[in-house]
């Protein structure tokens, strides 16, 4: 029987007799690691799989079930499963063996969630919003320059189930962190939440600073002596790029606001007061990402009324020539109507007047559009 199968099981077998039953299953076959990716019975969205006791990481061999039976048994520690973008097969086995909520399970699985906090049962399930900043040369149009992705986080008493969307937001180097101090993570399931969740913000804070630089280059553009002749399409595209930002930023509050102040069962007391400190930096992001929604409209309606400026000085000089090249066109027009008896016909110096009379006429009219800035 397969892993997946073995998995199912638990529920209709009960307890830790139940689990005692399977891993006696999965005895009969050779043992499998489940930290190797590549190998893992459940697929190769499993990332991780590793036992910690008093903040140390546990060296853990066999499948998932006898990891789960040794932590419960011992009652100590926790198991901290890393998973990325699973299929409904690859957690079916896992949500029945950490007993998680269908709903949840599904929202897990499909994705494209806001971030929010949810309570079933015994367990806290978290969705975050992850982003990074997209590196380019120059900003464009249609440059991409906020990507996001999401992490959503199953924390029970003895467990942390991550579940990454995405091609970015690696939790490797968070895990060293975390491992790296083993006073913090002795603290349990609710210190990796909180230690996920600051990292997420950070991020936030990381890629609105990345974003500044791109508003500050377009809006020394847009003042720029051709600032009329800037592209308005890059202006578009980075409030765009906001409001990804802003989905990932601005439903968190409410989350981090019940984390730092409602007494949760899965939440460690001594780690609500990291949640606040969490909870600040999060505002400060919002308040960046609110000035430079300000600052691009402020920005926008700069370019337009250079636009509308330069149409205006374009038109004045459109208008200032018209008058000027319409004396000899008028003088033109009289005299070719082609009559026998006009004055000055045919006198010798009169086409020499007419030129004189026509060019004194455009000069003066020149010096007057001068003067008064048309020209």
């Amino acid at each position: 029987m397969s892993m997946a199968g073995n998995l199912r099981k638990v529920t209709s077998l009960g307890g830790v007799g139940g689990l005692r039953k399977v891993a006696r299953l999965a005895r009969r076959r050779p043992r499998v690691d489940l930290s190797h990716p590549a190998r893992s019975p459940l697929g190769s969205s499993v990332v991780n799989c590793v036992t910690y006791r008093e903040g140390v990481r546990i060296p853990e061999r066999g499948d998932l079930v006898d990891t789960v039976e040794r932590v419960r048994k011992s009652r100590e520690g926790f198991v901290w499963l890393g998973l990325h973008e699973p299929t409904d097969q690859e957690f079916a086995g896992i949500a029945e063996l950490f007993d998680l909520h269908p709903l949840a399970v599904e929202d897990a699985i499909e994705a494209h969630q806001r971030p929010k906090l949810e309570r079933y049962g015994e367990t806290l399930f978290a969705v975050f919003k992850t982003v990074c900043y997209v590196e380019h040369e120059e900003l464009t149009a249609t440059s991409e320059v906020v990507n996001t992705g999401e992490i959503m986080v199953f924390v029970g008493a003895d467990f942390v189930i991550t579940v990454r969307h995405g091609r970015h937001g690696s939790l490797g180097p968070l895990r060293e962190e975390l491992e790296s101090d083993p006073g913090q993570l002795a603290k349990g399931p609710s210190a990796v939440l909180h230690a996920l969740a600051d990292h997420v913000v950070d991020d936030f804070l990381t890629v609105t600073d990345a974003v500044q630089a791109d508003i500050d280059q377009v809006e020394t553009d847009v003042f720029s002596e051709t600032g009329a002749r800037a592209d308005p399409g890059r202006i578009y595209q980075l409030k765009r790029e906001l409001l990804e930002l802003k989905r990932a930023v601005v439903p968190l509050s409410r989350p981090l606001e019940d984390l730092a102040t409602r007494p949760i069962r899965a939440v460690d007391p001594e780690i609500q007061a990291y949640f606040r400190d969490v909870s600040d930096h999060l505002l400060r992001a919002k308040e960046q990402i609110a000035a430079f929604d300000e600052l691009l409209n402020s920005i926008l309606q700069a370019h337009l009324a250079q636009v509308t400026v330069a149409q205006n000085e374009d038109m004045r000089k459109i208008t200032a020539w018209a008058a000027i090249v319409a004396v000899p066109t008028m003088v033109c027009g009289v005299y070719g109507m082609n009559f026998d008896h006009m004055p000055e016909l045919h006198w010798r110096y009169g086409y020499g007047m007419v030129i004189g009379v026509i060019s004194v006429a455009c000069l003066a009219l020149y010096r007057g559009f001068r003067r008064s800035g048309w020209l």
